[in-house]
């Protein structure tokens, strides 16, 4: 499929096959999440550019030294990968206090992650038909719960297959999508000004807007099972330093072309300010997009809780009734929480403060700095304290201006 040939150190057949699998795994769970990034810039303004910029450096490196941590060295110096997952190398950095401790703190986090994806997803396909049928006398939340009714086919997944492939065909879509969005921008270049950009930030909406842009990079999840599966492993930085240039370059773009067009009119799903030609168009392949997107977190959510399971009672994980009781309460679930926190934007900084920064930030951060200490240097010690301070603090700032947000938005406070 690919010719061969080098490119930055990298053999460009194998190169270029990493990169596609990353995207096509990845753009399902990240993809209908750049929506939101023109109004992270509304909130954000200049610093917004520089944030998108400086979240796919900072998530690339803490992919790579995640990576590190899968490996140790033997006697003769040669690297070994003697971890397999997430949940590995936590357990490794926390074995003197328990075996186990660090395992259970990462599959918590991530299945939190996963189910707040899910979450999202019924939020946004509730969005789309409401704007879609504005003539029709159902409100946002009905709009979900029948997305949610389609969704029930779910419970019968039982293999990553199915899911691939629905994942491919949502890549092929967002591509599709970010393509006739830019395009109609493009053609509204005369009303551009970058007077739009705002000069004073509201600091809570600042920190929302971080929260925003921190989740549209989340991979690092699935990272060790795709090094893992590269038929070449060692290219695996080099196909990772490509992939967040690309979808810095996107989400950059993206952002930008459809935050100039619209400036303060810019709305939390930017598909609500094409014109009406456009939007029911773009609103129903972005809602074929979501639900199709759906079953890449909610397998891989289940997944984490059946291997808990399998760990303390193989018998019963073999059951298919405990198989449709746990995916049938993970659905419920995540309807019940579309159905309470029906605001995209809030809940997407809520997500990406607590568990995106957890896992993109300082838990890789924190693992590198407790397994490879004395074999880093001076600057790269820094680096990864600097790291672990950063995602600290924007995790803290973002959770208590995210709570607030919805807070205010429910009439709590």
């Amino acid at each position: 499929m690919f010719s061969g040939g080098w490119v930055w150190g990298c053999n460009f057949s194998h190169f270029a096959q990493g990169i596609l699998c990353y995207l096509f795994s990845l753009f399902p769970l990240q993809g209908i999440f750049v929506l939101g990034l023109p109004y992270a810039l509304l909130h954000s303004g200049y610093s917004g550019l520089l944030l998108i910029v400086l979240a796919a450096a900072l998530c690339c490196y803490t992919g790579k030294i995640l990576i590190a941590c899968l490996y140790e060295e033997n006697e003769n110096g040669q690297l070994i990968r003697v971890r397999d997952t997430y949940e590995d190398i936590a357990n490794a950095c926390c074995k003197k206090l328990s075996p186990n401790l660090g395992g259970m703190v990462v599959n918590v986090t991530q299945v939190v992650e996963l189910i707040m994806t899910c979450v999202l997803y019924l939020v946004v396909s509730g969005n789309l038909l409401s704007h879609s049928f504005p003539y029709v006398p159902v409100t946002e939340k009905t709009w979900s719960v029948f997305a949610f009714v389609t969704l029930l086919p779910c419970i019968f997944i039982r293999t990553l297959k199915i899911v691939s492939k629905l994942s491919q065909l949502c890549s092929l879509v967002h591509f599709v999508i970010i393509f006739v969005v830019i395009t109609y921008c493009l053609t509204q270049m005369h009303q551009w000004s970058w007077a739009k950009f705002r000069l004073s930030l509201e600091f809570e909406d600042f920190l929302v807007s971080v929260g925003v842009i921190i989740f549209s990079y989340t991979s690092q999840i699935f990272l060790p099972t795709l090094e893992g599966n590269m038929k070449n492993p060692g290219e695996f930085r080099c196909m990772l330093n490509w992939t967040h240039f690309f979808a810095c370059i996107l989400k950059t773009t993206f952002a930008l072309t459809a935050f100039l067009t619209w400036g303060e009119k810019t709305k939390e799903v930017i598909s609500d300010n094409l014109p009406s030609f456009l939007e029911t168009l773009v609103n129903l392949c972005l809602l074929a997009k979501a639900l199709l997107s759906y079953p890449l977190p909610f397998f891989a959510a289940t997944e984490i809780v059946y291997s808990c399971i399998s760990k303390d009672n193989h018998s019963n994980y073999r059951s298919p009734l405990l198989a449709l009781t746990v995916r049938g309460s993970f659905l419920l679930l995540t309807l019940l929480m579309a159905m309470f926190t029906p605001h995209f934007a809030l809940l997407m900084g809520l997500s990406g403060s607590v568990t995106g920064a957890a896992m993109t930030f300082f838990l890789p951060s924190f693992f590198h700095l407790k397994l490879k200490w004395k074999k880093l240097s001076f600057l790269e010690k820094c680096a990864d304290i600097s790291v672990f301070i950063l995602g600290f603090l924007c995790s803290l700032a973002g959770i208590v201006c995210s709570i607030k947000g919805l807070l205010e938005v429910f009439g709590g406070v």
